[in-house]
């Protein structure tokens, strides 16, 4: 009803309404479930858009995902280094904190996430569809992406969740909570930015990248550097590879 029955958040408006689909470009959908398979954070953004896009937008989409990448790592060192500062300072060893309090706090933090994520990759999906909707064909749309959310929901993630488990307390529901309310911040405010489209995983990975740099700063073992610039350059290699596959796939359709 906001937006006309354009459910992509005027995402969309710099990439034309496809009139037919090549092999490749129906191909997309299944190298990107095949490369997560592989544990891969890849861009579901530059994977599925970039084969309809011109190069003009596809430039565009690349240094806007660049400059969010290092707003998000930039916040989070700022916001994790005086949390941790904070907590090394003031923290009572054997002092619980309320977590049915916290629990209120992450389902709140989390819903803003999912709100300002969703203005962001709907255009994913929302690319393969007509550009305008009825509201049947948003019934149908939307419940079929639900149902496929259960089933992630229900396998816990997937492979794919070990780049979220494997990073340092993450677990823990402050940690959670906090994570979602800062990645929900600098998604909006690129949100508001322009309409064009950015990879979200490369501001996840962002601020991933500059909280495990935080927190490793207060450590005392000279391991925890090394495991920390291993999981950032990780992190960054094999998103960089499903940058460099997307843009492969533009190659090919040209």
């Amino acid at each position: 009803m906001q937006n006309g029955g354009d459910i992509a958040f005027e995402r969309l408006t710099k990439i034309p309404q496809p009139t037919s689909f090549s092999f490749i470009a129906l191909s997309a959908p299944i190298i990107l479930l095949i490369l997560t398979r592989l544990k891969m954070p890849v861009s579901t953004t530059f994977l599925l858009l970039s084969v309809f896009s011109s190069t003009v937008v596809i430039q565009k989409m690349i240094v806007k995902t660049f400059v969010g990448y290092g707003v998000a790592f930039v916040s989070a060192l700022i916001v994790w280094t005086i949390l941790a500062y904070l907590y090394h300072r003031h923290a009572i060893p054997g002092k619980k904190y309320d977590q049915k309090k916290w629990r209120v706090f992450q389902v709140c933090s989390t819903g803003f996430l999912w709100c300002t994520w969703i203005m962001h990759d709907t255009a994913n999906i929302a690319v393969f569809l007509p550009r305008v909707l009825t509201f049947q064909q948003m019934v149908v749309a939307v419940g079929y992406l639900v149902g496929m959310l259960g089933v992630l929901m229900y396998w816990r993630g997937g492979r794919i969740q070990s780049i979220v488990t494997e990073k340092t307390d993450i677990t823990d529901v402050r940690a959670a909570t906090i994570i979602d309310f800062v990645y929900a911040v600098v998604l909006l405010v690129f949100k508001q930015w322009n309409d064009i489209p950015m990879s979200t995983t490369w501001v996840f990975l962002g601020l991933l990248a500059g909280r495990e740099i935080a927190l490793a700063l207060f450590a005392k073992s000279p391991d925890v550097y090394w495991r920390t610039n291993r999981l950032v350059f990780k992190d960054i290699g094999r998103a960089g590879m499903g940058l460099l596959i997307s843009l492969l796939l533009v190659i090919f359709l040209i």
